[in-house]
C-alpha cells in the first residue's frame, strides 16, 4: 500500500528568485499565509488516497516496491481517495500544540502492519527514539497534544515525567497477583497481519535496486516543457556551485542515462568541453517509457483562484468602481485581495473615500502574491514610477511570471518597469472599463510560462 496526500487546489511551487525574496521580505511568510488562511475560514484540505496491491503484483513490477527512491505510476495501481484532511482550527499555544507534538511511523490502526521497507524499518526505531531526546523520557504520550483522548492503558508505569498515579502492584500481562488490572483485548488490540516468510527472504537488495535510471527518465518525460526546463535549469544552477570539474562531469555523464536531451541541456548550460561519456552502470535503463501525466504538477493543475492571494497596488485618486470591481470578482472565486500603498494609511480614492493598505510597498512585495494587479491614477502612477519599491513590484510580477491586471493610468509605471509593449503578452491585461473578466481568467492558471523565454537565458 502506497499513501498519497493531494491539496484539493492543486500544488503550486515558487521560482528560486522569487523564494530568496520572499524568504528576505518575510521569513514567516508560509506559515503566516497558512495561519491566516484557516483564520478566515479559507480551510486548506487534502484528499487521501491509497494505491492497492498484494504481493503478487508486486513481483510483476520490473521494480521493487521496497526501494524508498522508486514510485508506483498510476497508470499501473490507480490512486483510490478514501478520504480528507482539513485544517479547521489555528493551535491556541504554538508550544504546546505543535512544538511537542510527537510522530511516529510505529502508531498504526487496526487493518494495517509494517512492511519490510528497510527506511521505515530504520524509522520504527529512530523515531521513538528522538522523542525520548527531544521530549525528555518515556512518557511523553502523557503531554496533551500526543495523549489519546478517551482512557487508555499500556502497561508502562514509572519512568522519567510520569504524571499518573498509577495503582497496585503489577503493571504487565498476563499476571496473577492483580488480575482485575490492565488486560490484553485479542479483540480490539493491535493484531499483526499473517505475511509468513520463508526461506528466500534474504537481508539483502534485490537486482531491481540498482536500476537508478529508469524511473528518472519517467519522471522527466513525464513533465511538460516548462518543468523540463526548470529541472535543467536547476541542474546547471546547483552544478555551477560544484568546485571541482570532475564532480560536474561525473552528474552529467548519469544524467546520459536518464535523458539525453536533458543532459545536453545542463552540458550547453555548464559550458562543459569535449565529450561525457555515460557512467558505467550495472542495470542500464528499460528503453523507452510512456510517460505519466499524474506525475507533472502544472499539467493537472486545476485551474482556480480559491485560497489565493491577489495583491493591488493603489494610489492616491485610483477608480474606486474599478477596485470594487476587482474586489468583488476575487471574491467570489473564493480568494483574498490585499492592498498595497506607499502608505499604511492606504489611499484616497475616486470616490474620496480612504482605503485603508493591508501593506506599504517596500513591506509589501509582489512576491507575496499569486497575481497582481495596478490601479492608480496617472499622478500616482507618476510618482510611483520613481519609487523604486513600486517598480520592483510590477517588474518581480512580470519577471516571476505572474499576471498582471492594469488600470490604463498605470501604463508610465509598466514601462518604467521594463514592460514594453514588445515584452506584453497575455499574462499583462488593461482592466479596460471596469471590466476585470480576463484577469481573472488568465489568473487562474497561476503562470505565464511562455513568458519565461523572453526574459531569461534557459538552458
Amino acid at each position: 500500500m502506497k499513501f498519497h496526500w493531494r491539496p484539493t487546489i492543486g500544488m503550486q511551487s515558487v521560482v528560486w528568485d522569487e523564494a530568496v525574496k520572499i524568504n528576505g521580505a518575510d521569513p514567516d511568510f508560509h506559515r503566516r499565509d497558512l495561519f491566516e488562511a484557516i483564520q478566515s475560514g479559507d480551510f486548506p484540505e487534502w484528499q487521501f488516497g491509497v494505491q492497492l496491491f498484494d504481493e503478487k503484483q508486486a513481483e510483476s513490477f520490473d521494480f521493487d516496491v521496497l526501494d524508498a527512491t522508486k514510485l508506483i505510476p498510476e497508470e499501473l495501481v490507480p490512486v483510490k481517495i478514501v478520504g480528507r484532511m482539513v485544517l479547521d482550527r489555528n493551535p491556541d499555544n504554538f508550544f504546546a500544540e505543535t512544538e511537542q507534538v510527537a510522530f511516529c511511523p510505529a502508531n498504526i490502526v487496526p487493518g494495517i502492519d509494517f512492511s519490510n521497507d528497510p527506511l521505515l524499518q530504520g524509522r520504527l526505531f529512530s523515531y521513538l527514539d528522538t522523542q525520548l531526546i527531544r521530549l525528555g523520557g518515556p512518557n511523553f504520550q502523557q503531554i496533551p497534544v500526543n495523549a489519546p483522548k478517551c482512557p487508555w492503558h499500556n502497561l508502562q508505569r514509572d519512568g522519567h515525567m510520569q504524571t499518573q498515579i498509577h495503582k497496585g502492584r503489577v503493571s504487565y500481562e498476563p499476571n496473577s497477583l492483580m488480575p482485575e488490572g490492565p488486560r490484553e483485548d485479542p479483540a480490539r488490540g493491535f493484531r499483526g497481519l499473517a505475511r509468513p516468510e520463508n526461506g528466500d527472504t534474504l537481508r539483502a537488495r534485490p537486482e531491481a535496486f540498482a536500476d537508478h535510471y529508469t524511473q528518472a527518465r519517467l519522471f522527466f518525460r513525464s513533465q511538460t516543457p516548462p518543468e523540463q526546463t526548470h529541472i535543467a535549469a536547476a541542474l546547471v544552477f546547483e552544478l555551477s556551485k560544484v568546485e571541482t570539474p570532475i564532480i560536474r562531469e561525473r552528474v552529467v555523464s548519469h544524467l546520459l542515462h536518464v535523458d539525453e536531451s536533458l543532459a545536453n541541456r545542463v552540458i550547453a548550460g555548464l559550458g562543459l568541453q569535449g565529450t561525457v561519456k555515460p557512467a558505467d552502470t550495472k542495470v542500464p535503463p528499460k528503453g523507452d517509457v510512456k510517460p505519466s501525466p499524474a506525475l507533472s504538477i502544472i499539467g493537472k493543475a486545476p485551474e482556480t483562484l480559491k485560497g489565493r492571494v491577489i495583491g493591488v497596488m493603489v494610489s492616491d485618486g485610483a477608480d474606486a468602481s474599478l477596485l470594487a470591481a476587482l474586489r468583488e470578482a476575487v471574491v467570489k472565486e473564493g480568494a483574498k485581495l490585499k492592498v498595497v500603498s506607499p502608505h499604511i494609511a492606504g489611499a484616497k480614492l475616486s470616490d474620496g473615500r480612504q482605503l485603508p493598505a493591508d501593506l506599504r510597498i517596500d513591506g509589501g512585495p509582489s512576491v507575496f502574491f499569486d497575481a497582481v494587479a495596478v490601479i492608480v491614477s496617472a499622478e500616482g502612477a507618476s510618482k510611483l514610477a520613481r519609487d523604486s519599491g513600486a517598480v520592483n513590484f510590477v517588474a518581480d510580477a512580470f519577471n516571476h511570471l505572474k499576471v498582471i491586471g492594469y488600470a490604463s493610468t498605470a501604463e508610465p509605471l509598466l514601462r518604467r518597469a521594463g514592460i514594453s509593449a514588445e515584452l506584453a503578452d497575455a499574462g499583462v491585461l488593461a482592466l479596460t472599463n471596469g471590466s476585470v473578466t480576463g484577469f481573472i481568467a488568465a489568473a487562474k492558471k497561476m503562470r505565464v510560462w511562455d513568458r519565461e523565454p523572453k526574459i531569461r537565458d534557459l538552458p
